[in-house]
């Protein structure tokens, strides 16, 4: 076991161990380290803690120091000159007419060596343009050349879902993906939904294949002969994340039924002839869910529960109906007619008085307010308003003659 710490460089998302000797650091001090290119600037992300002597990459180089008040300012002046060699660097290229584009800059700690890194479609030849920048800097001048990946993991920004990219988040190395992963999972080959912002195939493909693969080894192939609850039949369609089928019965003349894994025995797999398959007697088991309230696909598909849309709602029962319509009114004591105590009224008596009418006008009876009003001769159907003008009643047309 050897006893290490864990340093980012430039916020970078991979960490690389070093020596700490007799000295203690926490998380996020900044320290100066011994590397293959000098000393250098970089910030702990685990303390003191111990390692396999088999993940520590031999030598192990040591911490120099923790970073003092004056380190931190040389670094930020190291920051400040690289944008200004950023900006020499691209007109020197622009002047020398190379086909290529300059990603980033870095300085070393102690401003002996500046590295510029930059994408091209082909080899380059720059060697008149590194004496150039040789000749302005007065430094040691090295040119990387970068993938479109290494691109995006210098710059970052936001992928298609809505996170910082993960080669720049945490991702230490770039993972292998292919489109075969796409095929796996049964994602649309369109490039332009699988691909990244770099333009070549999205990290996060590889995170769930594995599980995807072993998916894959447990669930039927399609066009396989199976023995389900209901009978045999072909399996034409397969959901691996929800690990169902779809299988196409042959006794029955309707659209594929859905079933779980468990419930389906595979009596042949893949295409082929059914000559000479035992079908068994013994159909199995239906798969009910272990919380069948919360799956309603498996409570709906897979048993014979009524769908929730076919389900009547219960009838409210008459108390609340009696307690809301109490409080309809301007007080509690205002409670609503029952058909029992509505034949007791008087002809002329009113359910509800109208609103804005005057104290002497009449109003619909009861026994009239539930039924529509026949027109009335005369002036029966008929009554003023305050401006002296005619209005008809509710139930008699417009245009009604005595």
């Amino acid at each position: 076991m050897a006893t290490v710490i864990s340093v980012r460089f430039r916020n970078g998302p991979k960490t690389y161990y070093f020596d700490p000797g007799d000295l203690t650091v926490s998380a996020g001090d900044d320290v100066i380290v011994d590397t293959a290119q000098g000393q250098e600037f970089g910030r702990c992300s685990r303390g003191n803690h111990t390692v396999d002597d088999a993940a520590v990459v031999q030598p192990l180089r040591r911490v120099v120091r923790i970073a003092t008040e004056n380190d931190r300012r040389t670094d930020a002046l190291n920051r400040q000159r690289e944008k200004d060699a950023f900006d020499v660097c691209e007109k020197k290229i622009a002047a020398h007419g190379l086909d290529m584009k300059l990603v980033r800059v870095e300085y070393s700690f102690d401003g002996g060596k500046i590295l510029f890194f930059f994408t091209a479609d082909g080899r380059v030849d720059f060697r008149d343009l590194v004496k150039d920048l040789a000749g302005v800097f007065r430094s040691r001048i090295e040119l990387r050349q970068i993938g479109v990946r290494d691109e995006a993991k210098m710059l970052g920004g936001l992928g298609i879902c809505g996170r910082p990219f993960c080669c720049a988040e945490y991702l230490d190395d770039f993972l292998p993906v292919s489109i075969k992963m796409a095929k796996t999972q049964n994602l649309s080959l369109n490039p332009a939904k699988i691909s990244g912002t770099c333009g070549r195939l999205m990290c996060c493909l590889k995170y769930e294949q594995d599980a995807y693969e072993d998916a894959a080894k447990r669930l039927p192939k399609s066009d396989s002969f199976v023995l389900t609850p209901d009978g045999t039949g072909n399996v034409t369609d397969i959901n691996i994340l929800r690990e169902t089928v779809s299988v196409k019965l042959d006794e029955r003349q309707e659209p594929p039924r859905c079933y779980h894994n468990c419930e389906v025995c595979v009596l042949r797999s893949g295409k082929g002839s059914r000559d000479g398959i035992e079908i068994p007697d013994k159909r199995p088991a239906r798969y009910v869910p272990a919380r069948r309230e919360e799956d309603p696909f498996f409570a709906n598909e897979m048993t014979d529960a009524p769908d929730a849309q076919d389900t009547p709602a219960p009838e409210e029962s008459a108390e609340p109906r009696r307690r809301r319509n109490r409080h309809r009114g301007k007080g509690a004591a205002n409670p609503q007619p029952t058909p029992e105590t509505a034949p007791e009224r008087s002809a002329g008596q009113s359910r509800r008085p109208r609103r804005g009418g005057k104290g002497g006008e009449k109003s619909v009876p009861a026994a009239e307010s539930a039924a529509p009003a026949t027109p009335a001769g005369g002036g029966e159907g008929k009554k003023r308003n305050r401006r002296g003008g005619k209005r008809h009643h509710r139930g008699a047309p417009k245009n009604s003659e005595a």
